[in-house]
């Protein structure tokens, strides 16, 4: 079977170097709002710490190669561009829930979009260097 590309190669360290930026920035933001102002909004800041968490993940995980650490990285981005669509929606349409803003308002109007893009090119990166083609060279279809 042909070995599938490290998630961490090519393309792939761009997505971790951006992967890892918000790891940082969602941490430092929550753990501040936690510090600070949690009873301000601590639905929206734990979020954001959910967030972060997520970012964590997908960061080490798409860091390293292997089956497993591939699955992580699926799920994380998974969850993280369920979390965005929900949340966001969620934001625009009651607003009055979230008194403060999290990573994912209004689909991460805060971060320029970036955190419902993100978690699209994740799963698109997994799936390119993942390869439906390349597993199915392995099991002898001819391409």
């Amino acid at each position: 079977m042909a070995d599938r590309r490290p998630t961490y190669s090519g393309p792939g360290r761009l997505l971790v170097a951006v992967y890892a930026v918000f790891a940082v920035s969602a941490s430092a933001r929550a753990g501040v709002q936690i510090v600070n102002h949690f009873d301000d909004a601590p639905v929206a800041y734990l979020l954001s710490a959910f967030a972060a968490v997520l970012y964590i993940v997908a960061t080490v995980a798409l860091a390293r190669s292997g089956p497993t650490a591939r699955r992580v990285a699926f799920v994380a981005c998974t969850v993280e561009l369920t979390g965005v669509l929900v949340i966001g929606t969620a934001s625009v349409i009651w607003p009055d829930a979230f008194p403060d803003e999290t990573v994912w308002s209004a689909y991460g109007r805060g971060y320029g979009f970036v955190p419902l893009v993100l978690p699209v090119l994740g799963l698109v990166w997994l799936r390119r260097s993942g390869g439906a083609r390349q597993r199915r060279r392995g099991q002898g279809e001819r391409v």
